[in-house]
């Protein structure tokens, strides 16, 4: 087991967070979880190896890497010290998994692990399995990587059955590598399946109620997740990922109270630790549960808190999407369709998230009568949905398209083709429901087939919104926008 002191998580929510200090280094957090992960290096460097992996665990990359560091110099000949760095660059569940610029030194670390040849079978494994992911990039596309990736770690589960380790990142490739349009969610059981019996054996490790959580981050799981999401925070509170990640299974079952909590305690160890992105995505999950429960004004605080922020790297999808979303949400959510209209897309962020403010932007003049200046936004959507099949991501590039056949449907509604619109938000609504989203955000900004419920009542068609609403609150429970048009839809059909 790793030799973590034990920090009460009280002191760590109750510790002032000032939000004019400067973000710098802080010493790695101390409450991870209990690791043991074995490994032929020298006796010494052990329990660092332990913490490192603990952090691995938690997503706290940054850490991670330079505790394994410390065991490679402690222990030259350690080659899963350099497996574990090679491991820190690879964000299995981020966007991208592999950033372009840290590819050259992942591949120069997992061969440094190749070159020391560890004495154990199982260490060979472990390296020969994350070394397929760093194949030439050029050559073989990331999706193929994953995929070997995730059956050697396979091999790597299976012919160390008794190895909690072997199981755990088996279980993570297996997220890692699950098709968002997959919705029996296969990927996501089979990985439950492994992880559900060793957390009882092993009920602080990091690692296994965290991909728990991600495993169960789906609707028709979701309620599973509880346990693994109240279990996280209490094992690793130190780390900012392991307060924020509960929200996930909150959001999920519009548990917007318990995600509040949890993304404040996120937010404010993430800025003592100066971890910007994970800042800023606590601060996008809030803002959204704010939302859900009519709180806009602590909302906008967070909004005018992000205002302060310098330096800002959009061009980070972690960052960028997080910034450009929060006041995008609060616009388009609650219906300020002139504001929206005027918003301004961000000109260094990824394609994918210079296309929610085009969005935006493009919804609130087709929503404001300008259907003809809408039109340009469908256009821009366009180039960049064909920038996204270029570089090869088919997934955003399918979010894209619904995007742009959302603003669409509202620019034929203006134009007065109410079945052109109803038509076209349908499909919008079910291409939505067929894909899962991905972890870094919490869902749709507005549903499409909340937007299906809204059109049809603005059509007056109450019954019809009324069943769109439902799909959409089973979909997304306790949604602000699809509670109240459920209720407005009810009047106005019990009324007729």
């Amino acid at each position: 087991m790793s030799y973590l002191r034990q920090i009460p998580l009280a002191l760590l929510l109750l510790t002032p967070c000032y939000a004019a200090q400067e973000a710098h280094n802080h010493p790695a957090p101390e409450k991870l979880g209990d690791v043991s992960f074995p490994v032929s290096c020298k006796p010494v460097v052990q329990p660092q190896f332990n913490r490192a992996v603990a952090l691995l665990h938690s997503f706290a990359y940054a850490e991670a890497q330079a505790a394994f560091q410390d065991v490679a110099v402690r222990d030259p000949s350690c080659a899963m010290a350099h497996w574990g760095i090679a491991a820190t660059y690879f964000h299995q569940l981020w966007e991208p998994a592999i950033p372009p610029a840290t590819l050259a030194s992942a591949q120069k670390e997992i061969q440094e692990a190749q070159q020391h040849k560890p004495a154990s079978m199982r260490e060979q494994g472990f390296i020969a399995a994350l070394a397929l992911v760093y194949q030439p990039a050029a050559q073989i596309p990331y999706r193929t990587r994953a995929l070997n990736y995730q059956h050697a770690m396979s091999q790597v589960a299976s012919s160390n059955p008794a190895d909690v380790e072997a199981q755990v990142f088996y279980a993570l490739a297996l997220l890692a590598s699950a098709s968002p349009r997959d919705k029996t969610h296969a990927n996501q059981k089979e990985a439950a399946a492994l992880l559900e019996p060793i957390a009882r054996a092993y009920p602080h490790h990091p690692g296994i109620p965290h991909y728990l959580v991600h495993a169960y981050d789906n609707a028709e799981l979701a309620p599973r997740g509880l346990p693994a999401a109240k279990a996280y925070a209490q094992i690793a509170p130190s780390a900012p990922h392991a307060l924020h990640m509960p929200s996930h299974i909150f959001t999920r079952l519009g548990l917007w109270d318990d995600s509040i909590t949890s993304n404040l305690a996120s937010k404010q160890a993430a800025h003592q630790q100066g971890d910007l992105g994970e800042e800023l995505h606590a601060m996008d999950y809030l803002v959204y549960a704010y939302l859900q429960t009519g709180r806009d004004s602590q909302a906008a605080k967070i909004i005018e808190q992000v205002k302060t922020l310098s330096s800002l790297k959009t061009a980070d999808f972690k960052i960028g999407y997080a910034s450009t979303v929060m006041p995008i949400r609060v616009i388009v959510e609650r219906n300020r369709w002139s504001e929206a209209a005027a918003i301004v897309p961000p000109t260094s962020a990824p394609p994918h998230v210079v296309a929610m403010a085009v969005w935006a932007r493009g919804l609130g003049l087709a929503r404001s009568g300008s259907p003809s200046q809408a039109a340009e936004e469908i256009l821009r959507l366009q180039q960049l949905e064909q920038q996204l099949l270029t570089s090869g991501d088919d997934y955003w590039a399918a979010q894209v398209n619904i995007l742009r056949r959302e603003i669409a449907a509202w620019s034929a509604e203006a134009s007065h083709q109410p079945e052109a619109a109803i038509a076209l938000m349908r499909s919008c609504a079910d291409d939505e429901d067929a894909i899962e989203k991905l972890p870094v955000t919490p869902g749709p900004i507005l549903p499409a087939r909340e937007q299906l419920g809204s059109l049809l009542l603005e059509q007056n068609q109450p019954a019809m919104a009324l069943k769109e609403f439902q799909i959409a609150l089973a979909n997304s429970p306790n949604r602000y926008g699809a509670v109240h048009g459920a209720e407005r839809a009810a009047q106005l059909s019990s009324s007729k």
